[in-house]
């Protein structure tokens, strides 16, 4: 199952190709924002299982109405140096616990966007991100998986020069600034998209800068969601970025940061991708 936001609507895809309104397939049970159906996540996705086939026609979206799956979330936490070789390739020694940071929500946007540089420091970082279905607080690492709604692709994009100000990293504010969280195209239930791992590239202007695994994290998503709601709950329609692999331009030798019209795609095997294209702010 996918669920897009289409011009502020949740449209759901049909089994033969296209979306439709889910306000309208469900007879008004479900509205149509987007953020509403993870309050009620269980009930939907029981719903959508034994809803049969729609009965209308499906609607094939421009991308250019595609707006941030999950717009709301109350809470985005995110995990740093969650590959070895990224780790490697900044200096670290691979972390014993998960690093865990947080976005602020403002910064997230659809998957076909224009971004303002605002600095000339901002680099890249494709991640798998998690959706919450289930609140989870003190949850166990085998039970993970059931907390979760669904995926996304994701780019944690970074001011590198506001994260490095001061004695200790900005990490929150040097990745909110707006439009540094692109989310999409569109969520992908946990049963659709299962626990095997997926591909994961990241290409600036045609080049592959990124490729990995998420099998190569060093903290799984059921390592994360145990580790985090061990301190605080994750709240339904909550993210998850997942982490960044190597390939990041302030590791490059000489760094490399993202410039007016360069063009960044990500994509995530059976998930879909993001288009990026940045502007002097």
């Amino acid at each position: 199952m996918r669920l897009a936001n289409v011009d502020e609507r949740l449209m759901v895809a049909r089994t033969g190709g296209g979306f439709v309104d889910l306000a309208t397939a469900s007879a008004g049970r479900f509205g149509p924002d987007p953020q509403s159906v993870y309050e009620r996540w269980e009930e939907f996705a029981d719903w959508a299982g034994t809803a049969g086939e729609w009965t209308d026609a499906g609607y094939d979206p421009p991308v250019q109405s595609l707006g941030a799956p999950v717009p709301r979330p109350r809470q985005v936490f995110a995990a740093a140096l969650n590959y070895r070789e990224h780790a490697a390739e900044g200096g670290f020694d691979a972390p014993t616990v998960p690093q865990i940071f947080t976005k602020y929500p403002s910064c997230l946007t659809g998957p076909v966007t224009e971004v303002a540089l605002a600095t000339d420091k901002v680099d890249w970082e494709a991640e798998l991100v998690i959706v919450i279905g289930r609140r989870a607080y003190m949850v166990p690492r085998d039970a993970a998986w059931s907390h979760v709604a669904g995926v996304m692709a994701g780019q944690d994009l970074s001011a590198r020069d506001v994260q490095r100000t001061g004695p200790t990293p900005q990490f929150s504010l040097a990745k909110s600034f707006p439009g540094f969280g692109p989310t999409g195209p569109w969520v992908v239930s946990a049963d659709e998209f299962g626990e095997e791992p997926a591909e994961i590239e990241c290409l600036l202007n045609g080049e592959l800068v990124q490729h990995a695994s998420s099998a190569e994290m060093i903290f799984s998503v059921a390592d994360l969601i145990e580790h985090i709601s061990r301190i605080t709950p994750m709240l339904p329609g909550d993210l998850l970025f997942t982490g960044t692999p190597a390939g990041v331009g302030a590791r490059r030798d000489p760094p490399r940061f993202l410039r007016e019209d360069d063009r960044l795609l990500t994509r995530i095997a059976r998930i879909g991708e993001l288009t990026q294209v940045f502007r002097a702010a």
